[in-house]
């Protein structure tokens, strides 16, 4: 059904060496749950979930996808906020050898309408209501986007209100009549594609990367040798169990573990500090708005946080400042890494690294990963030069889901794959993003599809030309803005921009947040954007139209 880069050769060799152990995480969670049943598996704003309890709430979902006809390989798009459900799903998902497209709570039709065409899903998973929008709502309306979807599954539904109840589909798996024992029977291959998680692009589309059980296992793995992650460690996320990050290091981490799981759907620094003193949180992740929100937190060095060890800040650049006030007033050590969709969390520092190490790199290769610096003829650079960041390794990706040759355009002639960003790396192996050749802007570590926002905002009657560029941002580290030409008589302002992508279903995070109407672009001879051009004059011209 998909198509994959893997070969005989591949999976012969990562076998061998061990870095692919051909096991399913729900096995381990299963045992986890035999040894240890009492164990605190999950810990969200829904309640306290052993792990006995949640073996077995994964066996009754599972059985209730068999009574509603998902079967082996087909996709299931789960799009809800940081809840038990969802890792209840994804456990399910995996013990039926069904596939999982995890979809951030912020994406609207625009944006669903595409992954659904190029993930198929044959049902859908959704809240009746989150942060005051109506998922249920939304998918109703989507059905004739959707014409794979035969269920869509509704998290805390009233009657009627989508086609299942989650609490329906768990009575439906309780006392269903299909022997049990054929969940063990089902159980996929370990090479088997399990994810299609959709990253933002700059090709007209959003890449629908592929995962299978044995590349997400060593993605984590890497990170559990480098960071020393054990048992005994209490694991925190807020950032979306449908990023990457999230998947790994929220829904997978805790289970390859063995350790609990603190999750918060709904991001507040305040909140988290005391989730920190009541549950004793040990690592947590996340990009740099999340260092920085709790850090504003007035009485951070009187609040009981000593039990924080861990803090991997991934997704964006740490400002310094930032880096050294944490430093001086949290316990945590903070360990900047870089990473992808494709390639899970590929470098990192580490909590040996010297503090200078922390502060001025983004750490060395994680076990069983590797890393290039190139020229543009695919020659290493010279330590300390900038070039081409290339990656390699067991954590990497299968695939896209838009097929071979679109997957291939993304690889060197020798079988790399080209990440889009820019590095150096020194005589000791450690690395620093220096920038981006791809074209995006990477808003509080989420990445906006800058082409398809374009288009969208040409789309309006008064646009001629847009162009988005990324400016700095305290917080966030960068945020949009836009650059417009106007057809001749006509203006466009903030609101007129708002209104128009608010029609559309343009995810709100995705907005620009700055506006400059301009007379004409800067182009090359060639008829291409300047953007570096725009991205001076963003910097130096007078205040631009701001969003409210």
């Amino acid at each position: 059904m998909f198509e994959t880069t893997l070969t005989t050769a591949m999976v012969r060799e990562r076998r061998t060496s061990g870095v692919w152990p051909d096991r399913l995480l729900g096995t381990v969670m299963r045992a986890t749950a035999r040894r240890e049943p009492a164990k605190l598996a999950i810990v969200d704003v829904r309640g306290r979930v052993t792990y006995a309890q949640l073996a077995a709430e994964v066996d009754d979902i599972a059985m209730g996808f068999l009574e509603i006809g998902v079967r082996h390989g087909e996709v299931v798009s789960v799009q809800l906020p940081n809840w038990c459900e969802f890792i209840v799903a994804a456990f399910a998902l995996e013990r039926i050898g069904a596939v999982i497209n995890p979809i951030a709570p912020i994406f609207r039709r625009n944006e669903l309408t595409t992954m659904f065409r190029l993930a198929q899903p044959v049902a859908v998973i959704v809240p009746a209501e989150f942060r005051g929008f109506d998922h249920a709502a939304m998918l109703t309306g989507m059905a004739s986007d959707s014409p794979t979807v035969r269920t869509v599954v509704v998290v805390d539904g009233a009657a009627g209100h989508g086609d299942l109840s989650w609490d329906a589909l768990v009575q439906r798996g309780k006392n269903s009549s299909i022997d049990r024992r054929v969940l063990d029977l089902l159980a996929p291959q370990p090479n088997d594609v399990f994810e299609i998680i959709f990253t933002s692009g700059t090709t007209g589309e959003p890449k629908g990367v592929m995962h299978t059980h044995n590349t997400l296992w060593a993605a984590n793995q890497a990170m559990i040798e480098a960071q020393s992650y054990t048992d005994a460690d209490v694991f925190h996320m807020a950032s979306t169990f449908a990023h990457q990050t999230g998947l790994l290091l929220g829904i997978r981490m805790f289970v390859q573990t063995g350790a609990t799981g603190v999750f918060q759907d709904v991001w507040d620094a305040n909140a988290f500090a005391e989730l920190i003193e009541r549950e004793r949180i040990t690592v947590s992740a996340g990009a740099a708005p999340f260092l920085a929100d709790v850090l504003r937190i007035a009485d951070i060095e009187e609040r009981d946080l000593a039990s924080w060890r861990l803090f991997g800040c991934f997704g964006a650049p740490i400002p310094l400042p930032l880096l050294e006030d944490a430093k001086r007033r949290l316990p945590c050590r903070v360990t900047p890494g870089w990473g992808m969709s494709e390639v899970g969390l590929v470098t990192s520092t580490t909590p040996m690294d010297t503090d200078e190490v922390a502060m001025t790199t983004d750490g060395t290769a994680l076990p069983h990963m590797t890393v290039r610096v190139v020229d543009p003829t695919g020659k290493d650079v010279p330590p300390g030069d900038d070039g081409d960041l290339l990656c390699h390794g067991s954590g990497e990706f299968v695939g896209y889901v838009q097929g071979r040759a679109f997957t291939e355009a993304c690889y060197s002639s020798d079988g790399w794959f080209m990440t889009g960003d820019r590095a150096r790396i020194n005589a000791d192996g450690y690395i620093r993003i220096t920038g981006r050749t791809k074209d995006l802007v990477i808003r509080g570590g989420e990445n906006v599809p800058v082409k398809e926002v374009e288009d969208m905002i040409v789309r309006h009657p008064n646009v001629r030309v847009a162009a988005i560029i990324g400016v700095p941002h305290e917080r966030l580290g960068e945020v949009g803005c836009a650059f417009v030409t106007c057809i001749e008589d006509r203006t466009l302002t903030m609101q007129d921009l708002r209104d128009h992508l608010e029609r559309a279903g343009v995810t709100r995070q995705f907005w620009p947040e700055q506006l400059f109407v301009i007379d004409e672009m800067p182009m090359t001879p060639s008829g291409k954007i300047q953007k570096f051009r725009l991205r001076e004059s963003a910097l130096t011209a007078a205040s631009p139209q701001k969003l409210a």
